[in-house]
């Protein structure tokens, strides 16, 4: 028996505020799943943030609607969680997964937190945040009592573990239960293949380039989703690459050299079938204009967006975006400035907060930010000693 397990899907985003890039993301997931159809899996598995907000876009719902009936007609369920961009700062609030229950997808949640299929046993929960870890404890605790009446068990999950995330985490590799046979991990971007218990713990990865922090992992494992077979000891994994349609180009160039540096960038992506996103470091700059006027009268044409770092020799470097369009919009923005903090909690909350606050919905602004700080740092009470 085998199955795709797949997460980090962000349906509807738009990467730099370009709408190139929300139609990278869509088409790299009808590419996924035409690729699990393929091979002819039993399941599907995905670990949350299958759309990149709350509210997906008509879009966003129509591409995974689309490809989930695909799925269907191919006799592949799909068993889904939510993720930390799929929920909402709100209690009582509802995934989007939620709405496609009726064309089959079988949602995982703290309602119903098990499925069987043939004889595996699955289990999970969406995403809780670290304030909430004590709940999250107590469930996981309930699902391994479930689990040990099974033979074959997967545990699902949207989650960061301490082993693997330096900063932002929810939960230490000592609190997951370790009698499941596969552990079906979402959150962490990059490829994760680690052995735990007696099974395997694997994070697939996000099937495209979310922030520019990935390149370095995407350059050494590629973006996609895994398939697991289930018939040996041990889950057997398989890394199936999937191509993005958009390359992200690096380049380090000097200032007094520019010009032989821009040429052979064009040599690079001048096949290319679309236009990459170009990341271009320049040392030794002396006017920062001149640098400024030159790329883009020799690249923009070339490339979908220039993302340059002008380096002058005793100051601190210069981080500019070239974009002819002026895609980027003030939520763009926002989330570039955030990124430094490695937080998705907080980028979401920005967001969200900016959204209500533009449309002068300040009750509803207010309840959010408390809701927020209640769950992110929560207060413990007193208790009187006798």
């Amino acid at each position: 028996m085998k199955f795709a397990h797949l997460a980090d899907t962000h349906l509807g985003y738009r990467q730099f505020g370009l709408y190139e890039r929300e139609k990278d993301f869509y088409e790299v997931f009808e590419k996924i799943t035409d690729k699990i159809i393929e091979e002819k899996v039993d399941f599907v598995i995905h670990s949350g943030d299958l759309f990149d907000n709350s509210r997906p876009s008509p879009l966003a719902l129509l591409t995974f609607q689309k490809c989930l009936i695909k799925l269907k007609n191919a006799n592949i369920p799909v068993y889904a969680i939510a993720g930390n961009h799929d929920s909402v700062l709100r209690k009582g609030a509802i995934p989007p997964q939620v709405l496609f229950k009726k064309f089959g997808l079988k949602v995982i949640s703290p309602i119903n937190t098990n499925y069987m299929y043939k004889d595996v046993f699955i289990a999970g929960l969406p995403y809780y945040s670290s304030s909430q870890y004590k709940n999250l404890k107590n469930k996981l605790s309930d699902l391994s009592k479930k689990a040990a009446n099974h033979e074959k068990s997967i545990l699902v999950l949207h989650q960061g573990i301490d082993k693997y995330f330096n900063l932002q985490y929810e939960l230490e590799i000592g609190d997951v239960p370790d009698n499941f046979t596969y552990y079906a991990m979402g959150h962490l971007h990059n490829f994760i293949n680690d052995d735990f218990g007696e099974g395997k713990l694997v994070y697939p990865g996000s099937s495209e380039v979310w922030k520019t922090s990935e390149l370095e992992d995407y350059r050494k494992n590629g973006k996609g989703f895994v398939i697991v077979d289930l018939d040996g000891k041990k889950p057997s994994i398989d890394r199936i690459k999937i191509d993005i349609p958009r390359e992200f180009i690096e380049r380090t160039l000097d200032y007094d050299n520019l010009a032989s540096g821009i040429e052979a960038i064009k040599q690079t992506i001048k096949d290319f079938d679309k236009k990459p996103i170009l990341n271009l470091t320049v040392n030794n700059v002396t006017s920062t204009s001149n640098a400024h006027e030159i790329i883009t009268e020799e690249l923009d044409d070339l490339a979908l967006m220039i993302r340059p770092k002008f380096k002058v020799p005793g100051e601190e470097s210069i981080d500019l975006i070239i974009d002819k369009e002026n895609a980027l919009g003030p939520i763009e923005v926002l989330s570039s400035r955030l990124e430094k903090y490695d937080d998705a909690e907080i980028i979401k909350f920005a967001t969200e907060l900016y959204n209500l606050l533009s449309k002068d919905k300040s009750e509803d602004a207010k309840e959010l930010m408390d809701e927020f700080y209640k769950e992110k740092y929560p207060i413990e009470e007193e208790v009187e000693e006798d």
